[in-house]
C-alpha cells in the first residue's frame, strides 16, 4: 500500500512539475501556455518518460477544468447580452458547422472514405476545441471583445450539436446500437427538461441559497457552494445527454446579475485554471506517437487537408454573415482546428461499426495534432 502511494505521489508531483516548468519556458519563447502543457504532457507520458499509462484517466477529472471555464464565462454573459448574440449563436454557429462539415465529408468521400466514416470524420473535426480556443482568447484579453463573443457564440453551438450528432453516428453505424437506448424523441424531452430544471433552479434557488450562506462568514462554504453550482448544473447536464460545458455555462449565464457574481469567480479560478492545465497534459500525453510513425503519411495529409479546408470554410462564412477580413482571417486560424468533442464522437462511432479502430486512431491523432498546432497560430 505505501508503494503505491509512493507511486501516486511521484505521479502528482510529475503533473505539476511538468506544467511549472514547461509553460514559462514555452511562453517566454512566444509559444503561449497550452503548447507548453501538450509538450510536457507528451514528455511524462506512455511514450515519452512513462510515468503515466493511461491518459485518458486524467483527461477525464481534467475536463472539469473546461466545465468551470464555460462557467466562469458565462458569469460575464448577462441573460439580455446572451440574447443579443442569438443571431450569432443559431445564424453564424449553424452556418459555419453545416458549411464546413459538407466540405470536410466532401473531401473524406474524394480521398476514398466510404460516405459514413467521411461524415464522421469530418463532422467530428468540425467541432472546434472549446478548451484551446477559450485559453487562447483569455490569454489574449480578447474574450469580451465583439469578434472574440461570436467565437465563444459559436463554440456554444458546436457544443449543443454533440447531441444530434451522436444520434446521427448511431443510425449510420453498421452494427445495431444499443437496444435498451431511448428513441431521439425522447432524449430530446429529458434534454430540454434538463435545461428547464438548471433554468429554474437559477432563478429562484441559487440567490436565496448565497444570501444564506453569506450570513454565515465561512469563506470556505462559500467556496463548497460554488463548485456545487458548476458541478451540479454539469451533472444534470451530462445525465440529461448534454454537454457538460454547457449546464456550467447556463448556471453562469443565471448567475450574472448576481450580486455575488464576483466572489463566485474567484472562488472558482484557482480550480479552473488547475484543471484546464490538466486537460491540456492529458491531451498531450493521449498523442499516440506509433501510429505517428505507422501511419504518419495518412496523418499529415488529414492533418493539412481538413485545417487548411475548415480555415476556408470559417472565412467564407465569416464574409457571408458581412464580418472584415481580418476578423474572418484570425476566427479561421484559431478555430481550424478539431476537438475534444471530437473523440466522445468517433468513440460512438467505433461502437456503433461505422468507423474502425485503425481510422479511429489516424483521426484521433490528426485532432491531438492540431490542437497542438493552434496556438502557434
Amino acid at each position: 500500500m505505501a508503494e503505491a502511494q509512493s507511486t501516486d505521489l511521484v505521479q502528482l508531483v510529475a503533473l505539476l512539475g511538468a506544467g511549472v516548468v514547461a509553460v514559462p519556458v514555452f511562453k517566454r519563447v512566444g509559444l503561449g501556455s497550452v503548447i507548453g502543457y501538450l509538450a510536457a504532457g507528451i514528455a511524462i507520458g506512455p511514450f515519452g518518460l512513462g510515468l503515466f499509462t493511461d491518459p485518458q484517466a486524467i483527461l477525464h477529472v481534467a475536463e472539469l477544468g473546461v466545465v468551470m471555464f464555460l462557467f466562469v464565462i458565462g458569469l460575464e454573459m448577462r441573460p439580455s447580452r446572451l440574447w443579443g448574440l442569438r443571431r450569432e449563436i443559431f445564424g453564424l454557429g449553424v452556418a459555419q458547422v453545416v458549411v464546413c462539415g459538407a466540405i470536410l465529408t466532401g473531401a473524406g468521400i474524394l480521398a476514398g472514405l466510404p460516405p459514413a466514416a467521411a461524415f464522421v470524420a469530418g463532422m467530428g473535426f468540425v467541432l472546434t476545441s472549446t478548451a484551446t480556443v477559450m485559453q487562447l482568447l483569455d490569454e489574449r484579453g480578447e474574450t469580451a471583445s465583439p469578434a472574440g463573443q461570436r467565437i465563444v457564440s459559436i463554440l456554444l453551438l458546436e457544443d449543443l450539436s454533440i447531441v444530434p450528432l451522436i444520434a446521427a453516428v448511431v443510425l449510420l453505424g453498421t452494427t445495431h446500437a444499443d437496444e435498451h437506448a431511448l428513441p431521439f424523441w425522447q432524449s430530446g424531452l429529458i434534454a430540454l427538461a434538463a435545461v428547464a430544471a438548471v433554468v429554474a433552479a437559477g432563478r429562484w434557488l441559487l440567490n436565496p441559497m448565497f444570501r444564506i450562506l453569506a450570513r454565515a462568514n465561512a469563506r470556505e462554504v462559500m467556496t463548497a457552494a460554488a463548485l456545487l453550482v458548476v458541478l451540479g448544473a454539469a451533472l444534470v447536464m451530462q445525465l440529461s445527454g448534454l454537454s457538460m460545458a454547457m449546464g456550467a455555462f447556463l448556471a453562469g449565464v443565471l448567475l450574472s446579475e448576481s450580486s455575488f457574481r464576483h466572489q463566485l469567480e474567484a472562488d472558482i479560478e484557482p480550480f479552473r485554471g488547475l484543471l484546464l492545465g490538466l486537460f491540456f497534459l492529458g491531451v498531450g500525453m493521449s498523442l499516440d506517437l506509433r501510429v505517428l510513425v505507422l501511419d504518419w503519411e495518412y496523418i499529415l495529409a488529414a492533418l493539412a487537408g481538413y485545417m487548411v479546408l475548415k480555415a476556408i470554410g470559417i472565412a467564407l462564412v465569416a464574409r457571408l454573415f458581412r464580418t472584415d477580413m481580418r476578423e474572418s482571417l484570425t476566427r479561421a486560424a484559431m478555430m481550424a482546428q478539431g476537438g475534444e468533442f471530437a473523440f466522445v464522437l468517433y468513440s460512438a462511432a467505433v461502437a456503433g461499426g461505422g468507423i474502425d479502430g485503425r481510422l479511429n486512431a489516424i483521426l484521433t491523432a490528426t485532432v491531438l495534432l492540431s490542437m497542438a498546432l493552434t496556438p502557434l497560430t
